[in-house]
């Protein structure tokens, strides 16, 4: 186990570089992007960085020096022999041979394409310009990168004893957490932290604490290395850069509406099983669901990221009720803002109703809220969205109009074409 206070002590973070690994990244990263090479390669497409906590000054803590040092490292990576022979041959959702030859041929000589980045007042415009399958995997190690530079500028100024304490005291804050989730044996829940955590050494102290904690109740990480160096299960399915994108390229509102069912259309083709969630989201479920064509609802589940979560589920049973389907079947995977008390209530909630299962994220993986003066290394929301395809802006409306994106002319083109009603605005927590 590695002493992760005395690792920054001694080296100040220079050692290690933020990012080790092309597959240090989420696993459904990886599946979208095969569904993406194989159905829309030659799109041409913009990610954005994009910091929705406009109080946390980015270009004031991060030195821009070391940002470049951090991106120009990652795009010298390579998939390593080891690692593509974990993805060509490993089993994945009960499924081996998951990646296709031709997406591995593909994936094996890859390295990211450029960036750009300027500094504008106390934040970074950071960017991502080329072909959807290659800039889409800048996405992750981006933020990666970003959150973690943010940490180790607060933890420069602290002393070796100081830092002990820290982690000491975020080590038991974890584990006080996990007694608490250990109560339930039903309880199924995966790490799905690696977008903004505190650092890949500490998301990787926190997996294993979890595995070790909740034992059979921990179902596997997000995170692509971590899963292949702990032997665990990776996991997870598709997110909303898809429906963005493919809604971004319809020709007119006809198409727009119709969109978001064919990159499931696309997706129906490639996966079965547990890979066959529904993320409903992207323009509002309410409108989704009641539009979506019947053999949606035979799909395994339903991942809720936005909204109420408790809500949403409700939304989700009485659907698969209207459409002949036994809710207690299906599954239902929570992922959004997520920490002990909403998981444990939306346990006790919903068991028995549905299949449950948590995507628990950045509190997990990034809970350092009240353990440093001002609450310096307290969570931020920061994302990175595709926001052109094809020279088109894309758009997200979500359950939370608070996480709505886009140009406003486009929102309110979207919202009309998808019937987008009075929605509640909720405080984005990460």
């Amino acid at each position: 186990m590695v002493d992760i206070a005395t690792r920054v002590w001694n080296h100040k973070w220079k050692i290690d570089p933020i990012v080790r690994s092309l597959i240090d990244t989420d696993f459904y990263k990886l599946l979208m992007c095969q569904s993406v090479f194989r159905n829309k390669r030659d799109t041409q497409v913009t990610f954005s960085l994009i910091n929705r906590s406009s109080h946390v000054p980015l270009a004031k803590l991060i030195d821009e020096g070391e940002l470049r040092e951090q991106l120009d490292h990652i795009r010298s990576l390579s998939l390593r022999r080891n690692e593509s022979t974990w993805l060509r041959g490993n089993t994945f959702y009960g499924k081996r041979q998951m990646f296709r030859p031709d997406f591995m041929e593909w994936f094996e000589q890859l390295r990211l394409p450029p960036y750009h980045l300027e500094r504008v007042g106390d934040q970074y415009e950071l960017t991502f310009e080329g072909a959807w399958p290659e800039v889409m995997l800048w996405e992750i190690p981006a933020l990666a990168v970003l959150m973690e530079l943010r940490g180790r500028a607060v933890l420069n100024d602290m002393g070796r004893f100081e830092l002990q304490v820290l982690y000491a005291r975020a080590m038991t804050k974890l584990w006080e957490k996990i007694e608490l989730l250990r109560v339930d044996p039903t309880l199924r829940i995966a790490d799905f932290g690696t977008r903004r955590r505190h650092s890949f050494l500490w998301q990787d102290w926190c997996v294993q604490a979890m595995y070790e904690g909740l034992g059979d109740s921990f179902v596997g990480t997000s995170n692509c290395l971590i899963a292949k160096n702990r032997d665990l299960e990776a996991i997870g399915t598709n997110a909303h850069e898809l429906p963005m994108v493919y809604a971004a390229l319809a020709e007119d509102d006809v198409a727009l509406a119709k969109a978001p069912y064919d990159v499931l259309a696309d997706w129906h083709e490639e996966h079965e099983g547990n890979l066959r969630m529904i993320l409903p989201d992207t323009y509002g479920t309410e409108g989704f669901l009641k539009n979506a064509p019947d053999w949606l609802a035979g799909w395994t589940g339903i991942r809720i990221d936005s909204g109420d979560p408790a809500t949403g589920a409700e939304t989700a049973i009485r659907w698969w009720k209207e459409r002949g389907e036994d809710p207690t079947k299906k599954l239902v995977i929570f992922s959004d803002g997520l920490d002990v008390d909403k998981i444990l209530e939306l346990q006790r909630q919903f068991a028995g109703r549905v299949r449950v299962s948590f995507g628990w994220g950045t509190l997990l993986t990034n809970d350092f809220r009240g353990l440093t003066p001002d609450d310096r290394l307290a969570p931020f929301s920061l994302v990175c969205k595709a926001v052109e395809a094809n020279g088109k802006p894309t758009v997200k409306l979500s359950d939370n109009p608070n996480k709505a994106m886009g140009p406003q002319d486009e929102i309110a083109r979207y919202k009309r074409v998808f019937d987008v009603g009075t929605q509640e605005r909720l405080d984005v927590v990460v």
